[in-house]
């Protein structure tokens, strides 16, 4: 059996299957490793003759992605899914130096899950749990880039409000920002715990606050602003529709609006792209109840035209 580490459990599984339809020969790309458990079961269908390139923005990620996958036709580079274009260049040049003959550059499907995995939120040095007393760091690949911590330092009330409510849509961003700079003075906020707590003395408790945490929409537009991740995502959808071969498929889950609206206009307004879900698939009861991180879930897919 596969030696995996793992705690991340894939959402929307057999839809992603479903949907990227994986055949032996295929060349198909997991530009969002995580826990590898989508990667695994794409390239288990793609053999013999099948190649998946799997990659990822955090160094961990693709540690154990290669323990995870090992003895299947893999191909792992920590990167980000923008850079596609670049990485399968770069894979094509390094199998033909060792293969001897030419690897395409175009591929059969690509799949984006933009959800943070639970791998990411069970480490407490990384700072995603709202429980961790590890810095509040919220960064994919943490050799790159600034800290939250270090934002929360620098940003002006105004700035910090805007931030929170552009990218966690939080309608209590002014209060939440105010409190967190005059924090400053004293004991400013460093780590998640800290940052959690602050929030939960700032946002009215509601009907809904034992099931979302009153942090979650911070923590969701710190860590998109650390990350740059709606940029990526929308350089991602302008470029990615070239590498695909005709026929081949675009999958994307999101986890919330801000991604889905981009993906959703980026889908119906590309001509490169035919959609072929009306509406996005989501996942039923029985899957929520075995993996609540699913209720959020979209996929969309579409196919490059000919």
């Amino acid at each position: 059996m596969a030696e995996k580490n793992s705690v991340h459990i894939p959402v929307l599984f057999e839809a992603v299957v479903l949907g990227l339809e994986p055949k032996p020969g295929m060349v198909i790309v997991d530009g969002t490793l995580g826990g590898g458990g989508h990667s695994r079961a794409l390239a288990e269908r793609i053999v013999p003759g099948g190649t998946l390139i799997a990659l990822d923005r955090d160094p961990a990620a693709i540690d154990a992605g290669e323990r995870f996958l090992r003895g299947l036709p893999v191909r792992l580079a920590q990167a980000n899914f923008c850079d596609l274009p670049e990485v399968l260049k770069a894979v094509g040049a390094a199998y033909t130096a060792t293969a001897g003959r030419g690897f395409a550059e175009r591929v059969d499907g690509v799949l984006l899950d933009l959800g943070l995995s639970s791998d990411q939120l069970a480490d407490a040095s990384r700072g995603f749990s709202f429980s961790s007393d590890g810095p509040l760091d919220l960064r994919f690949d943490p050799t790159a880039g600034v800290p939250a911590w270090r934002l929360l330092e620098r940003l002006s009330a105004e700035h910090l409000a805007d931030l929170i409510f552009e990218f966690g849509e939080e309608r209590f961003s002014r209060r939440i920002a105010k409190a967190i700079v005059e924090r400053r003075r004293g004991n400013p906020v460093r780590t998640s715990r800290d940052l959690a707590e602050l929030i939960g003395r700032c946002v009215p408790k509601t009907r809904d606050s034992e099931r979302i945490h009153p942090a979650t929409r911070t923590f969701q537009a710190l860590r998109i602003a650390v990350n740059d991740e709606l940029k990526s995502l929308e350089i991602a959808l302008r470029r990615i529709p070239d590498c695909l071969n005709p026929g081949g498929r675009f999958a994307i889950i999101s986890f919330h609006s801000l991604e889905d609206r981009r993906v959703k206009e980026a889908f119906q307004n590309d001509a490169r792209l035919k959609v072929l879900t009306r509406r996005p698939i989501r996942a039923d009861e029985s899957e929520i109840s075995q993996n609540p991180r699913s209720r959020s879930a979209k996929l969309r897919i579409a196919e490059r035209m000919k």
